[in-house]
């Protein structure tokens, strides 16, 4: 597959159906990108610390910590955890330099029902923030700049609400300070610097719910990035010994043989339900590969992650960045 053109993008928005991987993959895509010399942020904003727990780290503050340092010639990446009730307090202390004034008002509860009653603000202080960490530059004072954010965004169901922060205040802010804000944000978004990407697995609701998320997406005019197929399996049989999986004709005799050259006694239970998994296997391979068909008439460049046996840590979130890496995604 040839790269795709992602070295414009500054900020990359991974989002999926839940139970598709959207955080490990997004968690993958940052290191890959850090593995790249790139200073990195990786930031969440559904109050689930999973960066956190895929980084072995304390839960993570409303403040940016670095989780993993590379080589002196860059590489590091650092996490931020986005609460909207943090994202307010600044907002104000930044805006209407309501230090105090303002951690009064988190007492007083007033800010947990602003960003209640009005999950539109909600989303622009979340949003917002995220802008913030990209928009920086070396002028900027007392602040860290990036390479790239990664940013794991709410599943596919609600990311073009997320996003479209201009459409969600349309009834309760036409003009002032936040609705300038949502505006701003909004520029950054649509622009050919941010790229949303969506992740599912080969089964028939993930991947409808990726086509459905396309569409909406497209229309809200946010950019659509690369579609990251998760957790796939590995072809263990070709083309042809799928066939005869499927229809009953493996070499039965060729199995115990196999067994029996490696030191193992080929008893009929043990050769009845290797060929059981091999159907099972090769049944399973020819219903991933219909949802393959699908995907690829998205039109939207595709990626593939395997599925790895022994679940999810650190050295996985490396192996699968180095995937993302070859297939150029980072």
């Amino acid at each position: 597959m040839s790269k795709e053109p992602w070295d414009d993008v500054r900020l990359h928005v991974v989002t999926g159906k839940g139970g598709t991987g959207k955080s490990t993959v997004a968690a993958a895509l940052a290191l890959a990108l850090a593995s790249r010399g790139k200073s990195v942020l990786l930031c969440e904003v559904e109050g689930r610390q999973g960066i956190a727990q895929l980084f072995d780290v304390p839960p993570l503050p409303y403040e940016e910590r670095r989780v993993v340092q590379g080589p002196n010639d860059g590489g590091d990446l650092y996490a931020l955890a986005i609460d909207p009730e943090s994202a307010l307090l600044e907002y104000l202390s930044m805006y209407y330099r309501l230090g105090r004034a303002g951690k009064a008002l988190d007492r007083f509860g007033v800010i947990d029902f602003a960003t209640t009653i009005a999950p539109g603000v909600r989303d622009v202080l979340l949003t917002g923030k995220v802008y913030e960490a990209v928009q920086r530059n070396k002028r900027t004072k007392n602040a860290r700049e990036y390479d790239a954010v990664v940013l794991d965004a709410p599943p596919t169901g609600r990311i073009s609400q997320f996003l479209n922060v201009n459409t969600e205040l349309a009834g309760l802010a036409k003009v002032g300070p936040i609705r300038s804000q949502a505006d701003t944000v909004m520029t950054l978004l649509r622009s050919k610097r941010t790229a949303v990407h969506l992740v599912t697995v080969l089964e028939d609701m993930p991947v409808q719910e990726t086509a459905d998320g396309i569409t909406e997406l497209r229309k809200a005019r946010l950019p659509v990035g690369a579609v990251v197929v998760n957790l796939a399996r590995r072809a263990e049989l070709d083309d042809a010994e799928r066939d005869l999986a499927i229809s009953g004709e493996l070499d039965r005799d060729g199995v115990a043989a196999d067994l029996a050259e490696v030191g193992i006694k080929p008893t009929e239970t043990l050769v009845s339900g290797l060929l059981a998994e091999a159907r099972e296997h090769a049944e399973r391979r020819d219903l991933e590969d219909e949802q393959r068909k699908r995907i690829a008439e998205l039109g939207v460049p595709t990626y593939e992650l395997s599925r790895l046996p022994d679940g999810i840590d650190l050295g996985a979130l490396y192996e699968l960045a180095a995937d993302l890496c070859r297939q150029g995604l980072a």
